[in-house]
Order: structure tokens, then sequence, then C-alpha cells
């Protein structure tokens, strides 16, 4: 073979190595575009868990969160291991306005929901039958309101269960986001926390309550005694 013909083959293969950069960095490029799609879809997956409408759910209290979760799905925590609750105010869904703060020195039943909720819808009667039963018992009910676009459903909501407790419109769940991470915070809709008498969530659950679940979860708060 002469010199000549040998010339192309040294410049083909002197160009097919100045591609292999590229193709490396186009390589590079589809991991860190994997990559964003992973992050993405992590961030996504929280989101539905905090808009997430189930009729049931257990938490346990993993880490150093200093809760436990009972087989009923009623979580709790120890008087003296107990979280502040977070500032909780604004708006009401009726257009008052509200802090949860007001209330310290009562035990305050909080419960998130939507109008949109089926277990939410489940559950609104029971909440306003132990509501009215435990009112006059150093006892607030509130509610959180959220995903609903717009005052009406949730008013319309209230109406149809004759619902008489006030209830917080957080129609983005910025609430929701102010529980610190690791404590009793609201992780799906429907939620139900208690707050004690001093401000601090007591107990959680992450399901639709009956009547007879909802007493039992608010009964050993309703006096100063079996707080102690």
């Amino acid at each position: 073979m002469s010199a000549a013909s040998r010339a192309p083959l040294r410049s083909n293969r002197s160009n097919r190595s100045n591609r292999l950069p590229n193709r490396s960095l186009r390589g590079g490029g589809t991991v860190r575009a994997r990559r964003r799609v992973a992050l993405t879809t992590g961030a996504v997956a929280v989101a539905l868990l905090a808009t997430a409408c189930g009729s049931g759910g257990t938490s346990g209290g993993g880490g150093n969160t200093g809760f436990v979760t009972g087989a009923d799905g009623i979580s709790t925590v120890a008087k003296g291991e107990r979280a502040d609750a977070p500032d909780l105010s604004g708006e009401t869904v009726d257009g008052g306005r509200l802090d949860v703060d007001d209330y310290k020195g009562k035990v305050v039943v909080l419960n998130v929901w939507g109008s949109w909720c089926p277990p939410c819808r489940a559950e609104a009667k029971n909440f306003e039958k132990v509501y009215q039963d435990v009112k006059d018992q150093g006892v607030q009910f509130v509610g959180i309101n959220t995903r609903d676009g717009s005052t009406g459903p949730a008013r319309a909501f209230e109406e149809e269960f004759g619902v008489s407790y006030p209830s917080l419109y957080d129609p983005t769940g910025k609430l929701m986001l102010r529980f610190e991470k690791g404590t009793l915070n609201p992780q799906a809709i429907p939620s139900t926390l208690i707050i004690d008498r001093e401000g601090k969530v007591a107990a959680r659950t992450l399901q639709a309550l009956s009547e007879e679940k909802l007493r039992k979860m608010l009964a050993p708060y309703l006096t100063d005694e079996s707080e102690k």
C-alpha cells in the first residue's frame, strides 16, 4: 500500500478520535439530565404525599422523633417531649381571622380537610357531633381547609355537614408546612392533631375518624389530671 493510500486512513482515525470527547460530553449530559428527572420525580412525590386523600394510614416514629404509633393509627408523644405547635393563624373560610394560639389553655382538635376529599366528607358529621359534646369541657375544634381553589366549596361543605367550628383557609398548604420535620405534622388529607393545653402537639392520626375513634383519641387530654 502506498503512502498516499494510507494517509486517508490516518485522517479518519484522527477524526474519530476527535469526536470521542463530544460523545463523552453528551453522555455526561444524559447522566445529568437523568439526575434532574430523578430529583423532579422526588419533588413531585413529596407534593403528592402532602395532597393525598386517603381513608387510613399510619406513620411510625423513626429516629429521634419521640412519638409512638399505636395499632389504631394514632401517634402520641409523652408530655415532656412534645413540640410546640407552629404559628397557625390567618383568614378563615367565612372571611374572619383566627389564631390558634389564642386557644392556649384549651385542648385544640385540629382537622385538615378539603371539600373535594371523600374521607373528609365521611368524617365531618362525626367531628361536629363530638365537638358539640365536648366544647364546654375546655376543648376547641379548628379546621384547616386546603387545596380548595376558593372558599365557596369550603363554605358549602360546612353548610352541608353542619360544621359550626371555624376553619382556617389554606389553599396552598402553607400552614401544614410550618410544622417541624420529624414532629407530629399533618402529612395527608385528612389529618387530625391534638394540641394540648400548653400549645404543644400531643397526638396525630392520618386517617378519617369514626365518632368512636375521635372520642378515643381525645379522651386522654380532656382533664388536667390525665395530662400528668
